[in-house]
């Protein structure tokens, strides 16, 4: 198969050059791990579902306009081999300009598309301004998280998108949310811009700043949710999403939702009206679910429960110890507390106590909790001194302990009775991704838990009848894993995750009859 770009007069088989597109690909991938390139964001678009993104694309541009193509995190150009394989007869490619800030990406795809007329920029696209205006905007931008993001660069970032896109991004916001706002300044106008971006944004407090954008800002069009269980990339553990939106004052009463299978064939579609897209703070409910409906009569768990992450102690490696450990080295245990291993080693959901209030579990872990200072340690614990001293040139430089105001105190907080496991998938033993645990014991839990602490009037009702904790805790254990995601959000391979405010949101109507 071959195609013309008729701007160049260039002939050439489409087929070959994505072969060897793809080879190139592959070489430049294994010259580095794969958490060099987690770190960096680099998660190759493949080549099926960049042509359906591009076919899709297409099918918006105005009719008697030539493309002006630009992608702001090139990659090797899966997408630019996709225009050549997908563009029609009656469109010429006008301009190709792509920015990569890779150096090894940009010189091997700037000598790759060299006769192809593609003007690569080797830059970081966050510090460039625009060489001019461009009609068709594709990219799959870096997925690098907020925390990922160096100290000196998020300022700058951050400072340069709200005065692009007039919109203050919170600072868990992560870099493709950056890329997706400040591209607008790139765009002309009436635009078609498509973005393959995770749809955790759809969901979580920081993407609430994005979806006005797209509501307000700009024409929104159609968002494409793909399967989660349908990871679109093999390394990367994220649910995706192809958001649509041209740039123009927003005229349209509808957005078109779909869901699973491919963005051309979804399985599932339906126009979403802007007013239900305002007023529903869960996005991934649509398709396939109708707005829920306000009832403020309903119960919620926050009417109950306080619920809190469970505790970081800043390296878990070096606070958290084996019994049999801490009496091989020698140190004190009454300077130790019991806590929970993590959810994959705990397999049962209660948790029942020895004489001392400590668990009843194949692995006994205990937390160090001392709050004496550093000469009452080296004084009467030289043991406890020496194995302190031992993580002061690692332990103690880490973010959570030179915050604190002695490097080794752990937070205080009570044994949960009740916790949950915030992350976790459905399986063929259990309706829930998730489990609620019913702590007997004196263990505190780290932060991969979610520690339910029940608020006075219920504390009041199990003093009252004690089996009523059972009760409760069993109920909480019925909830669909459909009634859960409600208020969570889903990623790549069905894996669920629910943060303590969503978890406080859940409905639990029927603990209501209890009281």
């Amino acid at each position: 198969m071959g195609t013309q770009n008729r701007r160049y007069g260039i002939i050439r088989n489409i087929g070959e050059i994505e072969s060897l597109r793809l080879s190139m690909q592959s070489k430049l991938d294994s010259y580095k791990s794969i958490e060099e390139r987690r770190k960096l964001g680099q998660f190759a678009t493949p080549t099926s579902l960049a042509r359906d993104i591009i076919s899709f694309g297409l099918q918006h541009l105005d009719f008697s306009s030539d493309i002006r193509f630009f992608d702001p995190a090139f990659g090797t150009g899966a997408f630019f081999s996709a225009l050549l394989h997908e563009i029609k007869d009656n469109k010429t490619i006008e301009k190709a300009t792509a920015v990569e800030i890779d150096p090894l990406f940009a010189n091997a795809a700037d000598s790759f598309w060299d006769n192809d007329g593609v003007n690569i920029i080797n830059s970081d696209f966050t510090n460039i301004m625009p060489d001019g205006y461009y009609n068709f905007i594709i990219c799959n931008p870096p997925y690098v998280r907020h925390h990922l993001i160096a100290s000196e660069s998020k300022s700058r970032i951050n400072n340069k998108t709200k005065d692009i896109s007039g919109v203050k991004l919170s600072g868990l916001a992560g870099l493709y949310c950056h890329f997706l706002l400040q591209s607008i300044q790139w765009m002309d106008e009436d635009a078609v811009a498509g973005w393959l971006i995770p749809s955790e944004f759809m969901d979580v407090n920081y993407g609430e700043a994005i979806k006005e954008f797209l509501l307000s800002k700009v024409e929104l069009f159609r968002i494409h949710r793909f399967n989660p269980e349908d990871a679109q990339f093999g390394d990367a553990l994220v649910s995706s999403a192809v958001v649509w939106f041209k740039k123009r004052k927003p005229t349209n009463r509808n957005v078109t939702f779909s869901y699973g299978g491919s963005l051309l064939m979804p399985h599932e579609s339906k126009d979403i009206s802007v007013d239900s897209l305002r007023q529903e703070q869960k996005w991934t409910r649509f398709p396939c679910q109708p707005q829920r409906s306000v009832n403020k009569s309903s119960s919620k768990l926050k009417d109950y429960f306080d619920v809190k992450r469970g505790i970081a102690t800043g390296s878990n490696d070096f606070f958290i110890i084996e019994k049999s450990r801490i009496f091989e080295m020698g140190l004190p245990f009454e300077f130790f507390r019991p806590v929970l291993p993590s959810a994959r080693y705990v397999k049962t959901t209660e948790i029942n106590s020895d004489e001392q209030g400590n668990p009843i579990l194949p692995q006994q872990l205990f937390l160090l909790d001392c709050r004496l200072s550093e000469d009452g340690i080296k004084k009467d614990y030289p043991r406890l001194w020496q194995y302190l001293e031992s993580g002061k040139n690692n332990v103690a430089n880490g973010y959570l302990c030179k915050t604190r105001k002695c490097w080794y105190f752990q937070e205080q907080r009570e044994a949960p009775i009740f916790i949950c496991t915030y992350m976790g998938r459905v399986t063929d033993g259990r309706n829930s991704a998730f489990r609620f645990i019913l702590n007997n014991s004196n263990a505190t839990v780290t932060n991969s838990y979610l520690a339910l602490y029940p608020r006075k009037n219920l504390l009041e009702k199990f003093d009252d009848v004690p089996s009523l904790k059972r009760t409760v805790w069993e109920l909480l254990n019925e909830m669909t894993s459909e009634s859960l995601q409600n208020e969570g959000r889903i990623y790549g391979g069905g894996l669920q995750k629910i943060e303590p405010k969503e978890l406080l949101n859940i409905d639990v109507s029927f603990l209501s009859g209890l009281f």
